[in-house]
């Protein structure tokens, strides 16, 4: 860690388990940043940084694209109306629990399968 809560790429790539490019490419894409620039170019990654890379990586994980969180980041850095943040946020919630819907359909279609197949295969054993 360098001094004052400050890490330098490397490490916030290893504190927050992304890599170095993905780094990047969020900072281009404006998901992350503007990131902190040492007077040589270097980025300087602060603990508030490293937060905002958490809530990102879970917006990611939920499924979320990089324009929704584009979109999600540019109403955060307005001073908008927080009922926009929030719809925003409702609208996301809502897609994700169709979508835990629909994989906890294809999961009890698959346990079927693996229990047909299973009595099946023991049927075949006991026959055999």
């Amino acid at each position: 860690m360098t001094r004052n809560g400050r890490y330098s790429p490397g490490e916030a790539a290893d504190r927050t388990g992304l890599s170095l490019d993905t780094l990047r490419y969020y900072e281009r894409e404006a998901l992350i940043g503007p990131i902190e620039r040492l007077p040589g170019g270097r980025r300087v990654f602060t603990e508030g940084d490293l937060a905002w890379i958490g809530v990102v990586s879970c917006l990611r994980d939920a499924g979320l694209g990089i324009a929704d969180i584009q979109r999600f980041t540019a109403l955060l850095r307005t001073a908008g109306d927080p009922a926009s943040r929030v719809d925003f946020l409702r609208e996301r919630r809502a897609a994700l629990l169709e979508h835990m819907a629909r994989m906890e359909a294809a999961l009890g279609v698959l346990d079927d399968k693996i229990e047909y197949y299973g009595a099946r295969q023991a049927e075949e054993s006991a026959s055999a």
